[in-house]
């Protein structure tokens, strides 16, 4: 077998590389028309394992290429055949059986630590609090579980590499103790980067914020969608993308943790009966948290709490509720709707700024 790759190494050469050229210009279509085919339900895990047999694929082909330039240039040169078949099988004898049992052991802790950390994560991580909701539970699940499995996917991956440079005759020790060395070099000079670190742990264990809660983290408020031991993601409204480093975390807010508020002020004129305006706003939540839909949303009747100002223009009266997290926004807005078309109904003016302006004379009593 590798007597005959050796006298067809230039044909096997150039198979390999054109078939490289078709991977680079036409995998991404190939890669389409396949995910097509699969129901849409199951098109996003279909992504990822076709993308994994591709990248296999081209690594695999890579290889065959890099091993028929070095047969080539050896038969060329004249060179007697350093790699034959017995020297093939007394290698896989000797090592190449405990590298591939080290690649399947790895394979399997990568498999199991998919499996199994889900569930663990969810038992012994993400107990019930107090208060918390199962949005809210979920959430941190989901976050605790994106940080371990990250971080159990490079140990696995050094732990790999570690034993298979072992086996093949590459001293580890030397390459361990240059990590340390490397590690303390950087540790000097990267006194920011373990500052976020410190920092994203304590976010963590602290359960300050979650994927998918909405927060004012470092000065940037919006919905979190992503956190590790380094910095945290967020997308505010207008859809744009803030990573804030961890370590400049100072005060984070969250507006989603157990409960949120429906904190809202309604501004009605001086000439209105402040007696009559209470009793329509009290009746319009009412109403409104009695309905299915936003029964499900309010936790507490909301209602007037207090007169709150008597302002330039107008008297603010002032209206609170609670609700479930991340509903406190759909809430106003639909009570800011239907107080509106009530005030409307009732004859209650929402005043808005006046100016009057005198020309030296007597303002009529």
């Amino acid at each position: 077998m590798w007597g005959w790759f050796v006298d067809n190494s230039l044909w096997v050469l150039i198979a390999s590389a054109l078939l490289v050229i078709f991977l680079l210009f036409f995998s991404e279509k190939v890669r389409n028309i396949i995910a097509g085919l699969v129901p849409e339900k199951k098109r996003e895990k279909a992504f990822g394992k076709i993308n994994t047999v591709f990248w296999t694929i081209e690594g695999v082909v890579a290889i065959i290429m890099i091993v028929a330039f070095v047969a080539m240039t050896l038969s060329r040169e004249g060179a007697p055949p350093l790699v034959t078949t017995d020297v093939i099988k007394r290698w896989f004898l000797d090592h190449g059986i405990k590298i591939v049992i080290i690649l399947v052991v790895g394979i399997a802790l990568w498999a199991a630590l998919k499996r199994f950390t889900p569930p663990l994560v969810g038992r012994f991580m993400a107990r019930p609090v107090p208060g918390e909701s199962r949005e809210g539970l979920k959430r941190r699940a989901d976050t605790l579980l994106g940080v371990f499995i990250g971080l159990g996917k490079v140990i696995i991956i050094l732990l790999v590499v570690l034993m298979v440079l072992s086996e093949l005759g590459v001293s580890v020790g030397p390459i361990l103790a240059g990590f340390g060395v490397v590690g303390i070099a950087i540790g000097f000079g990267a006194q920011y980067l373990i500052r976020d670190l410190i920092a994203g742990i304590f976010i963590l264990m602290e359960n300050q914020y979650r994927v998918g809660d909405v927060a004012s983290v470092g000065g940037v408020t919006g919905q979190v969608e992503e956190i590790n031991l380094r910095k945290t993601v967020l997308r505010d409204l207008d859809g744009i993308v803030h990573h804030v480093p961890n370590g400049e975390i100072r005060v984070a807010s969250n507006y989603s943790r157990h409960f949120a508020r429906v904190n809202l002020n309604i501004s009605v004129s001086y000439n209105t009966d402040l007696d009559y305006a209470i009793s329509v706003i009290n009746r319009v939540c009412k109403e409104m948290a009695e309905e299915e839909k936003w029964s499900k949303v309010f936790q507490s009747v909301p209602g007037v709490l207090r007169v709150d100002k008597l302002g330039d223009s107008g008297i603010d009266i002032k209206i609170l509720g609670d609700v479930k997290p991340l509903e406190q926004w759909n809430a106003m807005g639909e009570l800011r709707l239907r107080l509106k078309r009530e005030f409307d109904k009732a004859g209650i003016e929402i005043p808005w700024p006046h100016t009057k302006v005198y020309f030296g004379n007597k303002p009529d009593k």
